[in-house]
This record gives structure tokens, C-alpha cells and sequence, in this order.
């Protein structure tokens, strides 16, 4: 009986083990996302200057979506990068859209204003949008194809090595596999 409680615990501690080593192993970034490869839900947003807008509005042009808040440490990490990349590309069908959630709108605005964030932004004041894209951690990005498919999820701060791949990927309606596995390969479904 003796030998059957330490062959126990010993599968117990081996299991726990193995699950240690795949959790120190995996990206947490890395979350696939049902909705990437299928159309993006379109919404209506207000803008802080009081135009609204739909992200439908933007058909025919690749969109950076990005979900944040004023609160958000790597938020304001990828605040001043956001802007430089939005100037960067805006000339080349590229549309940024930036939806504060989670956030009192005085505190948004200013953000906006620290950061001299010009990307139309808006406030997801009762949480519906990020409830319909599946939001759970900020800052959050979705890359969007002019056909209005989402063609990839990023879960953190970004960076301009990624979001320039991104963005490139989405104007050529190239699906992101990335969360998906360890190796890093895109596929195109068109």
C-alpha cells in the first residue's frame, strides 16, 4: 500500500512540474483569438472631438485597433509609438483608431493630450465594443484587412518591428498564425 502513495505522489509532483515548465515555456501574448481570420464586428464610436464614426466607415483601408487606458502602465509605454507609426503610415491607407475602455473620459482625454495622440479616439463608455471583440487584457490590438477581416490579435505593448509586420500582413490580407504555435508562420486566406 505503501508503494502505491509514493508512486502518487510522485505522478502528482511530475504532473505540476510539467505544467510549471509549460507555463515558463509559453508567451502569455500568445492567446489565440476565435476571432482572427473571421470579419470584425462593426460598432460606432464618439471620438473626444465629437465626430462619430464606424469602423465600417474604413472598408477598403487596413485598420489598427487598439484598445487602452489612461490607468495602463504599457499603455503609456506604447502611447508615444502609436503616434510615431500613425504618422508613419497614415499616408498609406492605414486608419488607427484607439478605443479607451475601463476610464473616466476626463482622465482619457488627458492622456490623449499628454501623449499628443492625433489617431481619431474614442471612449467605449459601457464597454460594449470591448465586450464584442473579446477584450481582456490592455493595451490590446486588433490589425484589420480591408476587407473588414481580422487578420491578427496582440495582447501587450507593441513594437515597431511587430506592428510595421502586422500591418503589412493585414494590407495583404495575410491571416497571423502566430498564438497559435511556438514557430512563427503566416498563412493567406483569401
Amino acid at each position: 500500500m505503501r508503494h502505491w502513495k509514493v508512486a502518487f505522489v510522485l505522478a502528482l509532483a511530475a504532473g505540476v512540474i510539467g505544467l510549471l515548465a509549460y507555463g515558463f515555456t509559453t508567451d502569455p501574448r500568445a492567446i489565440p483569438s476565435t476571432m482572427v481570420g473571421k470579419p470584425a464586428r462593426d460598432f460606432s464610436l464618439t471620438l473626444f472631438d465629437g465626430r462619430t464614426v464606424r469602423l465600417s466607415d474604413f472598408r477598403g483601408k487596413v485598420v489598427f485597433l487598439n484598445f487602452w487606458a489612461s490607468w495602463c502602465p504599457p499603455c503609456r509605454e506604447e502611447a508615444p509609438l502609436l503616434e510615431a507609426a500613425w504618422r508613419r503610415y497614415q499616408t498609406q491607407g492605414v486608419v488607427f483608431l484607439g478605443v479607451d475602455i475601463q476610464d473616466r473620459e476626463e482622465d482619457a482625454r488627458r492622456f490623449v493630450q499628454a501623449f499628443g495622440i492625433t489617431y481619431p479616439n474614442g471612449r467605449d463608455d459601457r464597454g460594449r465594443i470591448a465586450i464584442d471583440y473579446g477584450v481582456y487584457g490592455i493595451p490590446e490590438t486588433y490589425f484589420i484587412d480591408p476587407s473588414g477581416r481580422i487578420t491578427a490579435k496582440y495582447i501587450g505593448a507593441l513594437n515597431m518591428t511587430i506592428l510595421a509586420a502586422r500591418l503589412a500582413e493585414a494590407a495583404q490580407g495575410i491571416v497571423s498564425a502566430e498564438g497559435k504555435s511556438r514557430n512563427y508562420q503566416s498563412i493567406s486566406v483569401r
